[in-house]
């Protein structure tokens, strides 16, 4: 796979010139590429389809390049002002809201039993494993861009596109869901029932037929925050995290006053099957934690700040989703937990209502939380995408007076309101996972290559190796989650994937030398950790249900169309075009070199 140039803007003296202007709202903000100045242009493009993507799936980007020519794309740079601090609290307060508050009960009843803290285990271990994947690209690759960027670097245009559309599926049904669940925790407060502050539209279907006008009015509110300041964003995370983490302390040792242990008699209710089905669901709980990626920018010190942000506030989560389970599982018998306000309706059994305002009042704090720095990270990756012209480049302008991508967020939160206001959480909950678990398992694959694989430097035998190593490892996990998926009982299908797993994932530790070591941070234990970072998500996307499935596979047929009309030709013109601008940089630079030489 060949390193494919997309560098730079022209230069002029040895200094880019990058086109700065304000806020503009034309067609050439949108589709500014020659594809597109014509219908002929435009013709001659969709018939050139097949060269365009095969240069777009062998093109990888170069690391300078999105830190410097890509993100100078946006006309005005985002304010560095971020430090570990901040993200330790951005990374708690993306990821505590409605998980752990609604689909523990949900989870709780309906799947794990008291063994849900076993599947916040496991989701926490595999959320952890893609932690460290993750840490070792943003503190390498510190540009807005996420996921995004270090696929685009390791893997390609195209894969990096298919993850992208996915990425902002999983922020919006995240935003949307958590959206939904504020106004559930909202009617709580209020001593009113979830559905009462909702519209019932019978013409409708099921799942779809209770609108919710309070979510579009947090999330506009949300909207209106998150444009005006990245730190004023951060310091009311931090102070309403606070707030939160105090309620939770209080949620723990009141709950643990009401507990009785023969509410853990039937531990495994629901078996092994209920314990990772669940946690394929409780995932949900986890996501947010790559939207502090996208704030590496914005940091101060990313090869410090990065690791300690990320890692910490996965840490002290994980904690705590643990023990707040077991506290829940203690107040009630699973089986008459609820399914919408878990923890307050909880405390009103047991006799202690007043707490249960508590509990609606810290749970609003952390959802609000959730949607603000979710808003935050959506925009950041949207705006990445927009400068990769692969989304129209009107959303990669960054706001000059503030420092912050108003166009995106925007976009993002209005498409956020309208799922919100239409669609059921249990929806989003398992839709959201698979996005989620796809996406962190390609960010493991990336950094095995990253790790093994340079360009002009790896020889074409250890290439092969590599391929054939992935391969197997990929294909190992995905027969041991078919193979769980479809059969209830039975071993022997684990007796040989297991091992290929294991093996292949030797091999490539013993056969193939790194072709890289990280310049600051990096994984430890590679492959061995990534590539448990691969297995355990493709597990976990074998017990999402087959509903769950169709509605991604839609998905993802949508965004194929768009990009072979649209995205594929954007992206292909403006590496085209940068490339020709840097050519005769070069030719001058060659030509001084040779009359050096004489």
């Amino acid at each position: 796979m060949g390193a494919g140039s997309e560098g730079g803007a022209a230069a002029v003296d040895g200094a880019a010139v990058v086109k700065r202007r304000g806020c503009s709202c034309t067609k050439d903000d949108f589709f500014p590429e020659e594809s597109f100045k014509s219908w002929a242009n435009y013709r001659r493009a969709l018939r050139e389809t097949g060269k365009r993507l095969h240069d777009r799936v062998t093109s990888r980007s170069l690391e300078q390049t999105e830190l410097n020519e890509v993100r100078l794309r946006s006309g005005h740079d985002m304010k560095k002002n971020l430090t570990w601090w901040d993200l330790i609290w951005f990374g708690m307060g993306a990821v505590i809201g409605s998980g752990i508050f609604v689909l523990t009960g949900q989870e709780a009843n309906l799947a794990a039993g008291p063994a849900v803290v076993l599947s916040y285990v496991v989701s926490g271990i595999s959320a952890m494993l893609s932690v460290f994947c993750y840490t070792e690209f943003a503190v390498e690759i510190p540009v807005a861009g996420g996921s995004f960027a270090y696929l685009r670097v390791e893997l390609g245009d195209f894969v990096a596109f298919i993850a992208a559309g996915n990425i902002l599926l999983e922020y919006v049904i995240g935003g949307a869901a958590v959206a939904r669940s504020w106004t559930s925790y909202f009617a709580t407060l209020l001593n009113h029932e979830a559905n009462d502050f909702r519209i019932h539209a019978p013409a409708l279907a099921a799942d779809y037929n209770r609108l919710d006008p309070i979510a579009v009015v947090v999330i506009t509110v949300i909207c209106l925050v998150a444009v005006l300041s990245t730190k004023g964003t951060s310091r009311f995370n931090y102070f309403a995290s606070i707030v939160h983490l105090v309620v939770i302390l209080f949620i723990i040792v009141a709950g643990f006053t009401k507990a009785k242990a023969s509410n853990y008699d039937d531990f495994f209710h629901y078996g092994a099957r209920g314990v990772f089905s669940a946690s394929a669901v409780l995932f949900f709980a986890y996501v947010g934690f790559d939207a502090v990626s996208t704030m590496a920018e914005e940091t101060k010190n990313p090869a410090r700040d990065i690791p300690i942000g990320l890692v910490g506030s996965m840490a002290i989560t994980t904690f705590l989703y643990c023990v707040l389970a077991v506290t829940l599982c203690l107040m009630q018998p699973y089986y008459e937990i609820d399914v919408d306000a878990p923890f307050s309706v909880a405390f009103k059994v047991r006799g202690m209502e007043w707490a249960q305002y508590i509990v609606a009042f810290g749970a609003l704090k952390g959802m609000t939380t959730v949607l603000l720095v979710s808003a935050v990270g959506q925009a950041r990756y949207l705006t990445h995408i927009a400068r990769t012209h692969m989304a129209p480049p009107w959303l990669a302008q960054v706001n000059s007076r503030t420092g912050t991508p108003i166009n995106a967020t925007i976009v993002m939160l209005v498409a956020t309101a309208i799922i919100a206001f239409f669609t059921d959480l249990s929806i989003l909950s398992e839709l959201l996972s698979i996005s989620t678990l796809f996406i962190f398992m390609l960010v493991a694959v990336a950094l095995i290559v990253r790790r093994y694989y340079v360009s002009g430097e790896t020889s074409d035998a250890d290439r092969s190796k590599l391929a054939v190593f992935l391969v197997l490892i990929l294909a190992s996990s995905v027969a041991t989650a078919v193979y769980w998926a479809t059969t209830d009982k039975g071993w022997v299908g684990y007796v040989v994937t297991v091992p290929v797993w294991l093996l292949s994932t030797a091999a490539l530790w013993y056969f193939l030398p790194q072709a890289r070591k990280p310049r600051l941070w990096g994984v430890p234990l590679v492959p061995w950790l990534p590539s448990a970072s691969i297995a355990i998500n493709i597990f976990l996307l074998g017990s999402i249900d087959g509903k769950s499935f169709m509605r991604f596979g839609v998905w993802s047929g949508l965004l194929l169309l768009y990009y072979f009309f649209f995205g594929l030709h954007a992206s292909y013109d403006t590496a085209k075009s940068e490339e020709a601008a840097v050519a005769p940089v070069k030719r001058v630079e060659e030509g001084n070199a040779d009359r050096e030489g004489n």
